[in-house]
């Protein structure tokens, strides 16, 4: 991560569908100033690209180890994204 910030492509396992993990990262990432998008995986899993300052990058990486109430983080994985253009707000996708 950088002094300008981070972009990171996380993909979340465990029971994390049908538990409205979607909707919770969107209002985490709004109440953190997150960019970017998430959805969910034909696999059961969750994917989400987080943009956004270093401290807020790490919060809401943090908050995909807790996840919502009703969910059962499995596992994490984070990986720097390398993106043509920085999202200009945060979404749930498709």
């Amino acid at each position: 991560m950088s002094a300008a910030g981070a972009a990171v492509l996380v993909h979340v396992t465990g029971r994390v569908q049908g538990v409205g993990f979607r909707y919770w990262t969107l209002e985490e990432a709004v109440r953190l100033g997150i960019k970017g998008w998430v959805r969910n995986e034909p696999d059961g899993s969750v994917r989400a690209l987080i943009v956004g300052s270093d401290e807020a990058v790490a919060a809401m990486l943090d908050a995909f180890r807790r996840g919502p109430p009703g969910a059962e983080v499995g596992n994490i994985e984070a990986a720097p994204a390398d993106l043509p253009s920085r999202p200009v707000d945060f979404k749930i996708t498709h």
